[in-house]
């Protein structure tokens, strides 16, 4: 089977035939048909993501497919269901062996190509505005890098929320997929200036910083009294520097989130999440932005989208050969 793998981290990823693996005791084999790439492979192929194997391994976190075998002494899924999984590892590629808890079986209405999109983006963002800044209706929500993978979903879910939404992202054509997404406000972090433009909207009761850097102290320095500031990830390359003065004196409260890290001591909060976002899903309130859908062959050009931010909501990875 071809496999898009890392066998050094001084060399660049590339195609490669492997064996099919074999399903051992609460493992399934699954046919991949699809997976979403996150800014979290980038990292990895530099050896810099906290949850980094030893290589060599392949890339892709949210593969999606059918299972077509499961392990001994193993219950389910059953051959033949469609699933989506949250591997960590080795999506990228035509087939793979993964953990059977980890398969969550597919409405009959979702894609490969969406589910693929799914589980991360929207769990980040589900999970940190629900279960850690308990974000309310009415509340203003800005977000910075809002028109990526997991900062669109986070327009979205504020909505369904209830919230004022004020979107920040990189010029004209990524403020509208904002804008679609049901931001109230958008800012153009290449012209604006989004403190001063927050403070006239009435400030930000929880930020939501997927970007860091410059932006994350702006952002802060717009965040009202009693506000939840969440450090989601850091595209910019740069942590924020928040004062712990201001954060004193304005009784607000800094948070994190790795969505992943809830496995290891309370899975119920991604799967209770997940059940959510399903739901959500099925009654049409969300649905997956994919900007770009190419095929395991032109992985290279995939992982290139995301880097040089390109991409809008997901860049989504196929088995299918380019024609």
């Amino acid at each position: 089977m071809k496999s898009y793998r890392i066998t050094s981290f001084d060399e660049k990823p590339g195609l490669c035939d492997v064996p099919v693996p074999t399903p051992g005791t609460g493992e399934a084999l699954i046919d991949i048909h699809a997976c979403g790439l996150n800014f979290a492979d980038l990292l990895m192929m530099r050896g810099k993501y906290q949850d980094t194997p030893t290589p060599p391994f392949a890339l892709g976190m949210e593969p999606a497919g059918i299972v077509r075998a499961i392990g001994p002494q193993t219950d389910g899924p059953a051959p033949g269901t469609r699933v989506v999984v949250f591997s960590g590892r080795d999506g990228l590629a035509e087939q793979g062996v993964f953990s059977a808890d980890r398969c969550l079986p597919l409405p009959d209405n979702m894609s490969f190509e969406e589910a693929a999109a799914f589980q991360i983006a929207y769990g980040t963002s589900h999970v940190a505005l629900d279960y850690k800044a308990r974000l309310q209706p009415g509340e203003t929500l800005l977000v910075l890098g809002a028109a990526g993978g997991v900062g669109l979903t986070a327009v979205e879910i504020g909505k369904v929320m209830g919230a004022r939404v004020i979107a920040c992202a990189r010029g004209a054509d990524k403020l509208q997929v904002c804008r679609d997404a049901g931001a109230d406000h958008v800012i153009d972090s290449t012209c604006e200036d989004i403190r001063e433009v927050v403070k006239s909207l009435g400030g930000a009761d929880v930020v939501y910083d997927a970007v860091g850097g410059e932006q994350g102290e702006a952002a802060f320095r717009a965040t009202n009294p009693d506000g939840r500031f969440l450090y989601i990830g850091f595209a910019s390359g740069d942590l924020p520097t928040l004062k712990p003065n201001h954060m004193l004196v304005k009784n607000i409260t800094a948070i994190g989130l790795y969505w992943g890290g809830y496995l290891a001591f309370k899975p119920e909060v991604l799967t209770d999440s997940l059940r959510r976002l399903l739901d959500w899903y099925s009654a049409g309130k969300i649905r997956p932005h994919v900007s770009h859908t190419l095929p395991l062959d032109r992985a290279d050009e995939a992982l290139a989208l995301l880097r040089d931010r390109k991409s809008t909501g997901k860049v989504v990875v196929t088995m299918d050969p380019s024609p």
